[in-house]
């Protein structure tokens, strides 16, 4: 197995996520110095404002330059190997880390059967399971939140079509799992929050006692 890890590094070596270049991890150092001056971690609470069912949201990035340029390859342009950048930048970053660690478990975004056989992947689950790759102790669920309709694309929308577009195309299975504990949802993008909103009111009617979400970028 060592002999064929060898090969393939040969063959296909490890390039900066951001420049491309050929470096040993996701990031290079002189991107990653970059990076650093643009990583914000903001962190808000919104346990008391009505009509919004999730209790606090998290997000790494502004969805602008090279976050948002690196995003879109990564959803639209078949670069799913990006995903260990993401992953890289949140297992870096103590603050979000301990955001993480004050929930049971995390929950990513799920795609549509016919959105993630046409994408060949889940972009939020294809991040937190290079996550888990780094820190093991992390708990991911995927048989709680399902996607049942192939709704129009919300990047299309505007704030209203994106309420009513997704209104019951989500649903919540093996209740017993969710029942009285913290739920954090993960996503790539925040940007009205309808999304993340109709699943933590599912989530949150279906027993869960508290739901957060953490996005690696809010538009």
């Amino acid at each position: 197995m060592e002999l064929i890890n060898k090969a393939l590094n040969f063959l296909f070596p490890q390039t900066c996520g951001i420049c491309e270049k050929i470096c040993d991890d996701a990031i290079c150092n002189r991107c990653k110095k970059k990076i650093d001056k643009i990583i914000f971690p903001n962190r808000k609470c919104f346990l008391e404002l009505k009509g919004i069912y999730y209790d606090e949201h998290m997000h790494i990035f502004k969805y602008t330059g090279i976050i948002k340029e690196k995003i879109v390859q990564y959803k639209f342009k078949d670069k799913a190997y990006l995903s260990k950048l993401f992953a890289e930048f949140i297992y870096a970053n103590k603050k979000v880390m301990k955001y993480i660690f004050s929930y049971d478990y995390l929950i990513p975004i799920p795609l549509n059967k016919i959105r993630k056989r046409l994408r060949g992947y889940n972009q939020t689950y294809l991040i937190l399971e290079e996550l888990k790759k780094r820190e093991n102790h992390i708990k991911i669920e995927i048989d709680i939140l399902y996607k049942d309709k192939n709704i129009k694309p919300q990047s299309t929308l505007n704030e209203i079509q994106r309420k009513m577009n997704i209104k019951n195309a989500y649903s919540v299975k093996n209740i017993e799992k969710i029942k009285d504990k913290k739920i954090l949802l993960f996503d790539d993008v925040f940007t009205t929050g309808s999304t993340t909103n109709e699943c933590s009111r599912l989530l949150k009617e279906n027993g869960a006692k508290k739901v957060g979400v953490l996005t690696i970028a809010k538009d």
